[in-house]
């Protein structure tokens, strides 16, 4: 699990200082960005190597609004890790107050938006950070 900080600017926010419900995908690309740089694997590499990871589907379930000058932590793992796509695991918290769990799953696709398979030196990086259901 990869754990990004970030403290909500005023940009974030509607004119009472809540987090817009729109800006938690925002949040979500943020922590899956963090994940893929800790893996030393970044988008930037994947671009250079003629691969995308497109989002194909989002699922968000708002719990919480954050607030402005809030610090809130991202927490993002790896759900489910297939041959040419992966799925991505969301939990947004401000201190220990649940604001808001996702996914988003992203089909592997190359430099001419074809679907492929998830090299091996990739798959290996992102196998580190599936987490298992917690019972």
């Amino acid at each position: 699990m990869n754990i990004t900080k970030y403290r909500i600017p005023y940009a974030d926010t509607d004119n009472m200082g809540v987090v817009y419900h729109s800006n938690y995908l925002i949040y979500f690309e943020m922590g899956r960005t963090e994940l893929m740089r800790e893996l030393g694997y970044t988008y930037k590499k994947m671009e250079e190597d003629g691969m995308y990871f497109p989002v194909r589907n989002v699922t968000c379930n708002y719990h919480a609004s954050a607030h402005y000058d809030d610090i809130i932590t991202i927490e993002t793992s790896v759900c489910e890790l297939k041959n040419a796509s992966v799925t991505f695991a969301y939990k947004i918290f401000c201190e220990d107050k649940l604001l808001t769990t996702g996914t988003t799953k992203h089909p592997l696709v190359n430099y001419a938006f074809k679907p492929t398979r998830i090299p091996q030196e990739l798959k290996n990086l992102l196998q580190k950070y599936v987490k298992t259901e917690e019972k």
